[in-house]
């Protein structure tokens, strides 16, 4: 009894620094909610460095401060609990492990006590923060982003991202007679200059030569996209071309990155004329861009494109349409001032992992509210460019220990070159947003939600209602999607009067959607009664688990709304109207922003 009581008497010091620090954690972050949302902005400058929020325009009121607490009775059991585990690491001294972390996996770390004990530390004191981010009585939101502040603190400060307490890079070191640190310090200045830190060795791709090149060519372009056909690989085709409408937030070839994993050469394979939107990357011409403009100079002008294009061979005068993350919410907005202007081009449309209901945004919604937006608007919504490594950094801190961390340690603590991979090749290759395109979707989407709202919003000069686009559509989510949850995928199915298809696929944003179906990896869910409820936990308990990919599923869906078979075109194009410009994948995918 007398040694226990010592020993809780040892780490007296530590119950009283832990309770003064939460209450000094508490001040601070009510303090820095002062700012508002914009102080979470990953993307900018880190949360102690960003000066107080402007005042908003037009001398709205800021926002009251978020109010928390937590209960003192939970308080003490976290204190209690931290007290009773920090204890137990102590008896064991240098002999403890920490485990059920990768980062500190290696025998590395397990054969170097001092290390090891720090990371042991490390995560009792990164489960204590978390522990009282969850006790704290606050609104959803404002739980959230204190939750998200300790996630981005414990990340930040693991001490495997610190050579003085990484075991297995100063094993490397010593190993290799400190060339390893030589190398650290030339990719770090190398990252310096080339503006981003590299996730995967640069050098061994090139847009046109080994990603994107599914043979194929140019037929138009103006300021805003180019307009992509590709080679028919089959003798017939469909005789409704397919058109795919990318996000602009990234370049289109990640649906095309290698002819093994390409949705784009897949939709070929299976016969269908297929022509895509490649995003020109906005520069200081198109600063003043708007969502309008994106929608009638872009979206709508694509559709309308490929109708003349088919028009001769295409007697409905209906094509089949796809659209992709942010592409899928510019695609439906199209069709619905479409529909709005008395026009039916599409006979379906096909909804990868895309927001039409922003009710559940999942992580991002820490990142939004009125001070961020109106400072947003005041800063870019006149005009201006919100540069693509804004964007990149954000979304990557959204996973910071596998997007961020884990590359400093590699790249610049351990000296190693990442290996060739092409999906973080493409996700390196950043895109640029027009800042009033960029301002008015955050404000009537993430914000305001606007677009579940039947004619709450006028684009193009047409009330929008997406009850009218009463065509079949096939929407995909992806299980672990952290950029649209499944939850908001699901959400499209209660707005789209049209026969509707829903389908789950595991995995995340990117890899639930490029999986093809050769690797025979990830599974998918399909409901066959038809039924949608009103949530997608409840449609789930009616779904069939069916291993493999969802491209076989899709693919047959979509044969039955292509019409019949012609023989395939021998040009680009349609004769004087549209010809080939220049060979796929175009110009405009290569501009880097």
């Amino acid at each position: 009894m007398k040694q226990q009581a010592t020993g809780a008497d040892a780490f007296a010091p530590f119950q009283k620094a832990l309770s003064e620090g939460w209450t000094q954690a508490l001040a601070s972050f009510q303090q820095s909610a002062a700012k508002g949302a914009s102080a979470f902005e990953v993307g900018g400058s880190p949360l102690w460095q960003i000066p107080q929020m402007p005042q908003i325009p037009g001398g709205a009121k800021m926002p009251d401060l978020p109010k928390i607490a937590i209960d003192p009775q939970k308080l003490q059991s976290i204190q209690q609990q931290y007290v009773a585990e920090a204890t137990a690491l102590w008896s064991q001294g240098f002999q403890a492990k920490p485990e059920g972390d990768k980062r500190f996996a290696s025998d590395a770390w397990g054969s170097n006590p001092l290390a090891a004990f720090s990371a042991a530390v490390y995560l009792l004191n990164g489960r204590t923060m978390l522990n009282m981010a969850e006790a704290i009585d606050a609104d959803e939101k404002t739980k959230a982003r204190l939750r998200f502040a300790v996630e981005q603190w414990m990340a930040a400060s693991s001490p495997s991202n610190s050579l003085a307490f990484n075991a297995e890079a100063q094993k490397k070191a010593i190993d290799s007679q400190g060339e390893s640190i030589a190398k650290g310090i030339q990719n770090l200045l190398n990252d310096v200059k080339q503006g981003h830190m590299s996730m995967t060795d640069e050098s061994a791709f090139e847009v046109g030569r080994n990603v994107a090149t599914t043979e194929g060519a140019v037929v138009f372009e103006n300021e805003f996209f180019q307009l992509l056909e590709y080679k028919p690989l089959t003798a017939k085709v469909y005789e409704r071309p397919f058109l795919l409408v990318p996000p602009c937030i990234n370049k289109f070839y990640i649906l095309d990155l290698q002819p093994e994993n390409s949705l784009i050469r897949y939709a070929n394979e299976q016969g269908h004329r297929v022509f895509v939107v490649s995003w020109r990357n906005p520069d200081e011409s198109l600063a003043k861009a708007t969502w309008d403009d994106y929608i009638e100079n872009a979206a709508i002008q694509a559709i309308h494109t490929v109708q003349d294009i088919s028009g001769p061979t295409n007697k409905s005068g209906q094509i089949n349409t796809l659209g992709f993350c942010v592409g899928g919410t510019i695609l439906s907005t199209a069709l619905a001032v479409l529909a709005g202007r008395g026009e039916k081009p599409a006979a379906s449309v096909t909804l990868l992992t895309t927001f039409l209901d922003f009710s559940d945004t999942g992580i991002l919604d820490i990142f939004v509210d009125e001070p961020m937006v109106a400072y947003r608007e005041m800063q870019l919504g006149k005009g201006g460019l919100l540069p693509g490594g804004d964007l990149a950094s954000t979304f990557s801190f959204l996973r910071p220990n596998d997007l961020v961390w884990n590359y400093v340690v590699g790249n610049y603590l351990k000296g190693e070159t990442p290996p060739p991979f092409d999906l973080l090749y493409w996700n390196s290759d950043a895109t640029n947003l027009p800042g009033p395109f960029y301002a008015w979707y955050l404000r009537n989407t993430y914000h305001e939600n606007k677009l579940v709202k039947p004619n709450a919003l006028t684009v193009c000069g047409q009330k929008i209602d997406l009850g009218k686009i009463d065509i079949p559509a096939y929407i995909y989510g992806s299980r672990e999607d952290h950029i649209v949850p499944i939850g908001g995928a699901y959400a499209s199915t209660q707005l789209l009067p049209g026969k509707k298809r829903f389908v789950m696929g595991a995995s995340g944003h990117i890899a639930g959607v490029i999986n093809p179906p050769a690797k025979k990896k990830r599974s998918h869910w399909i409901r066959e009664d038809g039924k949608f409820p009103k949530t997608q936990a409840e449609w789930l308990t009616g779904a069939t688990e069916h291993p493999g990919s969802w491209w076989t599923d899709w693919a047959q869906w979509l044969k039955g709304h292509a019409g019949k078979q012609i023989p395939a075109p021998k040009v680009y194009g349609n004769g004087k109207a549209y010809k080939a410009i220049e060979p796929a994948p175009g110009r405009y995918v290569k501009a880097r922003a």
